[in-house]
C-alpha cells in the first residue's frame, strides 16, 4: 500500500491522493475503535448496561471504518451510491455519539466510571477512561475528516461518470458552439 502519486492529469491525481487519504483515515479510525474496545474491556464493565453500549458503539465504529474501506475499493455503481448514502449516516451518528462519550469522560470520569459499574480501582479507572477518551476525541475528529473525504471522492466519481457518459454518447461540444446556445442550454 504505497502513497506514490502518479504525475498524470491533475484532476486524477487528486482523485487518487483524496482516496489514499480517506483509506488511511478508515485505517487509524479501525485502530482506534479497537483500541477503545480493548480499554474499555480492561474496564471489566461487560456485565453492565452502559459498559454494553460503550462497546457496541466501538463496534459500529469499526463496522462502518470496514465499510467504507470497502466501498472506496469497490468503485462506482449504483449500489456504491445507495450504500453511500446509509455510510454517511451511519458515520454522523457514530461521530456524535463518540463526541458525547468523551464529553461525558473528560467532564465528570468519577460518575461515568459509576455508571459503568467497573470493577477496577477509582484512580486506576479513570486513567483508563481518560485514555479511551483521548481515543473518542481522536476518532469524533476523524469520523468528520471520513465524511469530508467520502463526499469529494463520491463527487469526483459523480463527474467522472458524466464524464464518461457525454463521451460515450458524443454529447461533447467545442466552447464555440456552447456560447451560441441560449443561457439555460449552456450547461
Amino acid at each position: 500500500m504505497g502513497f506514490s502519486i502518479d504525475g498524470s492529469s491533475s484532476g486524477e491525481s487528486q482523485h487518487h491522493y483524496t482516496h489514499k487519504v480517506f483509506l488511511l483515515c478508515n485505517y487509524i479510525l479501525l485502530g482506534a475503535a479497537s483500541s477503545c474496545i480493548f480499554l474499555t474491556l480492561s474496564l471489566r464493565l461487560i456485565p453492565s448496561l452502559c459498559g454494553f453500549l460503550l462497546v457496541l458503539l466501538h463496534v459500529i465504529t469499526i463496522i462502518g471504518a470496514v465499510s467504507g474501506c470497502a466501498a472506496a475499493s469497490r468503485g462506482e455503481s449504483r449500489s456504491a451510491t445507495k450504500f453511500y448514502g446509509a455510510h454517511m449516516v451511519a458515520t454522523v451518528l457514530t461521530a456524535i455519539f463518540q463526541g458525547s462519550v468523551s464529553v461525558l469522560i473528560y467532564t465528570r470520569p468519577t460518575d461515568f466510571l459509576g455508571k459503568l459499574n467497573s470493577y477496577v480501582r477509582e484512580e486506576d479507572g479513570v486513567v483508563i477512561l481518560k485514555l479511551a477518551g483521548g481515543l473518542c476525541i481522536l476518532i469524533f475528529c476523524l469520523e468528520w475528516v471520513v465524511l469530508t473525504l467520502a463526499f469529494f471522492l463520491n463527487y469526483y466519481a459523480h463527474v467522472e461518470s458524466n464524464n464518461s457518459y457525454a463521451m460515450r454518447s458524443g454529447k461533447v461540444q467545442d466552447d464555440e458552439d456552447l456560447k451560441t446556445l441560449p443561457w439555460p442550454m449552456r450547461v
